[in-house]
């Protein structure tokens, strides 16, 4: 299987993830070319560079703009860098106007999970727990099957955790990731405002 990895495809995982070549060829042909797969191997080996860059400090950055072309939903978003050099970067720029038409598309409520309020998420449990009740399952397969629909309603209202508009086949967290590995620098979601005509 290792010879039939593309070059290429270790060369451009490299540059996602910050790891040496060896790593990300194992990698591959560990998940069979598949490269969130990959990128998924190497973080959990914390091979990736990536996740130490992650607890860096990032205080600079650009905000992002769009507005949707009829006018009626605007988007800010501050995403923050370690240093203005990298603020600066047109790539960086990029993915700033990326996640923002991403929020005037997928509409999150939220940048992640941690930032949902537990009484909301204490309120889902509960509704999802009464949808349970006729279903006669065991307590442990439900308590399993509500922690499911809990991720799939982090999936729904909770920035990191969407489906990319672009590539829906990556979380936004992922192609954050993937960035941090690509430019050097820690990246975070600071701040996002989604205004929409007439939705008060």
């Amino acid at each position: 299987m290792s010879n039939s990895i593309d070059a290429k495809a270790v060369k451009d995982l490299r540059d996602m993830t910050g790891a040496g070549f060896m790593d990300c060829k194992a990698a591959l042909t560990e998940t069979k070319g598949n490269v969130e797969e990959a990128i998924d191997f190497l973080r959990k080996k914390g091979i990736a560079k990536a996740s130490k860059k992650m607890d860096r400090k990032a205080n600079e950055g650009f905000i992002g703009t769009y507005i949707h072309m009829d006018g009626k939903i605007g988007v800010l978003i501050e995403l923050n860098c370690e240093t203005d050099f990298v603020g600066r970067n047109e790539e960086f720029r990029g993915l700033a106007k990326d996640l923002a038409m991403h929020i005037a598309a997928s509409n999150p409520r939220y940048i992640k999970p941690e930032d949902v309020p537990q009484s909301e998420i204490d309120k889902e449990r509960e509704i999802y727990r009464d949808q349970m009740k006729e279903s006669g399952k065991p307590a442990n397969i439900v308590d399993k099957i509500v922690d499911g629909k809990i991720s799939k309603y982090f999936e729904e209202c909770c920035l990191l955790e969407q489906p990319f508009v672009k590539q829906p086949e990556k979380k936004v967290k992922d192609l954050i990731f993937e960035k941090i590995g690509k430019i050097g620098e820690n990246i975070v979601v600071g701040s996002f405002s989604r205004i929409q005509i007439g939705n008060r």
